[in-house]
């Protein structure tokens, strides 16, 4: 039977595609967000979380501070990419959210398989201006010209099969209109991971957008649903799993991402399945990718991972970086 051999989380945002002198300029989108949430789970505003950032943030943020944290970053980046990479796998199942990039609000799919033979990259538009943050964007879409990547479409359509087998409604995609291509959690994953293309299974999780987000209890036992219906695939394939995003942003939330490692490191399924939702909002529902996870990954360990508190801006603004690994 197949066997599901590795697990990997990795966050996935646009501060890994950014040099550390960039990051700063963060402070441009922030003061402008409109779904700020605090460390309650409540909609705030920029001003409000300049008097709630921790007491040390001017040194947070200094200089010299963030080039340390994103070199730090970036050899974990690395590191992932070679756990994969020696795990000689047949097949990668990503597990990421879609933020409006092929599924919007018209048509949002709670659960998605996506099970075409390829998965299109697509460079971004050219503008006639780029700023950083386009540039930081357009590196999950570096492909100079459109790119077809492998999936394993046959083991998509297997999990598709258990998967409502297990009760679980799956909405299902064999391909990107024209002209599109994969969001950006699966692209992080091909351009920014992978240091060899291995096929994958696209799996998207609606954490971003209401009133149809899963709840943690679900995704949970959707990763457990995919190990077992790994398990029933016929062969010998070796298969790994990966959670894209997270975690908590665009505050960083320390207590709730250094918990959070802590229960997948003790196996706290209950705990990880009862997180409050509140606090699974704006950035942080990304962290729904890593429950899920979680769920697949119960019979393997947790060998290492790392954070990084990646703070921004004198508001405490930022993503918590995290970088895991099962085996």
């Amino acid at each position: 039977m197949a066997k599901l051999v590795l697990g990997i989380g990795t966050s996935h945002t646009p501060m890994l595609n950014a040099p550390p002198t960039d990051w700063p300029r963060f402070i441009e989108r922030d003061t402008q967000r409109t779904e700020l949430l605090d460390t309650d789970g409540n909609l705030t505003s920029y001003e409000a979380q300049l008097k709630r950032a921790p007491a040390d943030i001017a040194a947070q943020i200094a200089p010299e501070r963030m080039a340390t944290r994103h070199a730090a970053v970036e050899s974990a980046m690395s590191r992932l990419g070679d756990y994969l990479k020696e795990a000689r796998l047949d097949t990668l199942i990503v597990v990421g959210d879609d933020q409006d990039e092929l599924y919007h609000a018209a048509n949002m799919p709670g659960i998605l398989v996506y099970y075409g033979e390829t998965i299109r990259n697509v460079p971004m538009a050219p503008v006639a201006n780029p700023t950083w943050g386009w540039r930081a964007s357009a590196r999950w879409h570096e492909e100079k010209v459109p790119r077809e990547y492998p999936v394993d479409s046959g083991l998509a359509r297997h999990l598709i099969d258990r998967l409502i087998d297990g009760e679980f409604d799956i909405a299902a995609s064999d391909s990107c209109p024209e002209g599109e291509g994969e969001g950006h959690a699966i692209g992080f994953v091909h351009r920014r991971i992978m240091k060899e293309v291995v096929p994958i299974v696209p799996i998207c999780i609606n954490t971003y957008y209401p009133p149809n987000q899963p709840t943690p209890r679900r995704c949970y036992r959707l990763g457990q649903a995919i190990r077992e219906a790994i398990e029933s695939y016929p062969g010998d394939k070796r298969v790994g799993i990966i959670a894209s995003g997270g975690l908590s942003h665009f505050v960083v939330d320390e207590a709730l991402d250094r918990g959070f490692l802590d229960m997948l490191k003790k196996k706290d399924a209950e705990a990880i399945q009862n997180l409050p939702r509140k606090l699974l909002n704006s950035g942080s529902s990304e962290i729904r990718n890593w429950i899920c996870v979680g769920g697949a990954v119960e019979h393997l360990s947790l060998e290492w991972s790392h954070y990084e508190p990646g703070y921004r801006t004198p508001a405490g603004t930022g993503t918590g970086l995290g970088f895991a690994f099962w085996a």
